[in-house]
């Protein structure tokens, strides 16, 4: 049984959701590693897939602040749903107290998935269908609106190095820790940072 809550549940489900898009996709070994973590301590990759013969690392961060329904936004107990914010959230600090630098710093990802999704379900219902088989996740989701977009890794570091400072800090308390992201106009990434690639709503259309 799926225990996770809050950010720890919302990052599970994009996993597999952007797990499935992959493997529809036609990228060969597509493997979803644990909570953020590789083998290797501290590299922050999330996902594996192979492309061209070449193993890419995917860090993915999943965003609810993509609604467009008000009154789904007003409904409490639809903790992924809130309104479309425009912007990215990047991690520049990690832990307030150790002050370990963000995965936007020290991720050792290739790409950056990126990915809007709102879910008009409660935290419970999600969490129970986590625990469910591929057809019935896929055909009880309510997602009722995503967006996936595609960020080169080391382009974006580049950016947000030179740039994050121009942004006020706001915290993220995840648990017992609090880190601290950097709220970003999408425009101002998009127009700046070259090679991102939007592939749109990937969640209608993925099979059981």
């Amino acid at each position: 049984m799926v225990r996770d809550s809050g950010t720890a549940l919302l990052q599970s489900v994009a996993e597999r959701i952007i797990g499935r898009y992959l493997t529809d996709s036609g990228f060969a070994d597509v493997s979803v590693l644990n909570s953020g973590r590789s083998s290797a301590a501290g590299s922050l990759i999330d996902l594996t897939y192979r492309y061209q013969g070449r193993r890419v690392g995917v860090k993915v961060k999943p965003d609810v602040y993509f609604g467009s329904d008000p009154a789904k936004v007003r409904n409490r107990e639809f903790v992924f749903y809130r309104s479309d914010a425009g912007h990215y959230a990047f991690e520049s600090i990690s832990n307030h107290m150790t002050r370990e630098a963000g995965w936007m710093f020290n991720s050792d990802a290739d790409e950056l998935f990126y990915y809007y999704l709102v879910i008009s379900q409660s935290e419970d219902e999600v969490r129970a269908l986590l625990s469910e088989p591929d057809d019935v996740f896929f055909s009880e989701l309510k997602v009722d609106r995503d967006e996936l977009r595609i960020l080169p890794m080391a382009a974006t570091r580049d950016w947000f190095r030179a740039h994050y400072e121009e942004y006020t800090p706001r915290p993220v308390t995840v648990g017992d820790i609090s880190a601290w992201y950097r709220l970003i106009p999408r425009s101002d990434i998009d127009t700046q940072v070259s090679g991102i690639r939007n592939a749109g709503s990937i969640f209608v259309g993925l099979s059981g």
